[in-house]
């Protein structure tokens, strides 16, 4: 015999004798009971279904049939069940029911039609119901219903879309606009720096949306905004542990990398091959008291000696004020000899909120 027949056979023994017990301790007239399955099949809002190895319809639970629209059960019993499902989905239904059959769990998701021929979404489980001698018997298959969700999700997507396509726009139009009116040689400079600002908080808004405004990976956003600025994959080392960031603090992330890395291109680290930029983060308690810090580093070696600047620019009040606001923490900008080092350290909270 297989060895998953056997797991599979063994788990729902297990099961059911699980099952018995807790019905026992709460009243023994409970064990063996055929109104509670009758009320579970009625009262689930999933289509159950059983079928033969072949997969043919044997059965349809009255929850299932209303859920699948159907009146009259009788006009279906038999039926292939894979009929039911077009395109990609008749086929893994096909491969669902050979899995099953040879004692497998199987699982997908696809469209199939009612019996009154009403598309739904369904995401499908697949299982082998095993005789005495833990050989497969029948399957039984479970459909939910996603319909609503898949909805959902594409009128989402569908927006998102539609609003970053918006935002570039209007991205793209602020920077013409810059270049229109910030004519002339003597600030050629500060249209660059402008017009590179832009073009940095268009890229952090296109990883902001690809994950569809809820959260991004801190290492996404950090390794994103640093590309553009390295000649090679060997001027950075990034490391610290996953932590997902809300749009809001990935969009300040990438902003204060972009700043940090384009004044290490200009004056630090990044003005030679030679130079290397380390950023890391790590939560732990430092304080001793048992709440845990979150500590973020950007580090410069290997370039020119650096000095503090005479006057505080743009890029360091975005760093040491915006940074520190959206994490709620404290940032510190330090000029060193050896290169800049940024350090922030923040009370951990939920990253992944606006809160």
């Amino acid at each position: 015999m297989p060895t998953t027949e056997l797991g599979i056979a063994d788990s729902a023994i297990a099961s059911v004798s699980g099952m018995n017990a807790e019905l026992a301790s709460a009243d023994p007239a409970l064990v063996g009971n055929d109104a509670i399955l009758a009320s579970v099949l009625q009262g689930s809002g999933d289509c159950i279904k059983i079928l033969d190895l072949e997969g043919r319809l044997q059965f349809m639970s009255e929850g299932g049939k209303q859920v699948m629209e159907v009146d009259d059960f009788s006009l279906l019993k038999g039926c292939p069940w894979p009929d039911f499902w077009t395109g990609e989905g008749n086929g893994a239904a096909k491969r669902a029911i050979m899995d099953a059959a040879s004692g497998k769990a199987a699982r997908f998701a696809g469209i199939a039609n009612t019996a009154k021929g009403n598309a739904k979404f369904w995401d499908v489980q697949v299982v082998p119901i095993c005789g005495e001698d833990g050989s497969p018997t029948h399957l039984l298959s479970i459909s939910k219903d996603i319909t609503e969700r898949m909805d959902a999700q594409k009128r989402h997507e569908l927006l998102n879309s539609e609003l970053q396509h918006r935002m570039k726009n209007t991205l793209a139009m602020v920077s013409a606009i810059a270049r229109q009116t910030l004519k002339g040689d003597d600030i050629s400079e500060r249209r660059e720096a402008f017009t590179s600002k832009l073009a940095a908080l268009s890229e952090a808004n296109d990883l902001i949306t690809s994950k569809t405004w809820k959260s991004s990976s801190l290492r996404m956003v950090v390794e994103g905004a640093l590309k553009p600025h390295l000649s090679n994959s060997q001027q950075a080392f990034i490391s610290g542990p996953d932590i997902d960031l809300s749009a809001r603090r990935a969009l300040s992330v990438a902003l204060t990398i972009h700043e940090l890395a384009t004044n290490a291109s200009k004056y630090g680290a990044l003005l030679s091959e030679e130079g290397r930029i380390e950023v890391r983060w790590s939560i732990d308690d430092a304080a001793g008291n048992g709440e845990k810090c979150f500590t973020f580093v950007w580090r410069e070696f290997g370039g020119p000696t650096v000095s503090t600047p005479t006057r505080s620019g743009f890029g360091s009040q975005l760093i040491s004020r915006a940074l520190a606001a959206d994490f709620k923490g404290k940032v510190l900008l330090e000029y060193l000899e050896t290169g800049v080092v940024c350090t922030m350290k923040a009370a951990l909270s939920d990253y992944s909120t606006d809160s």
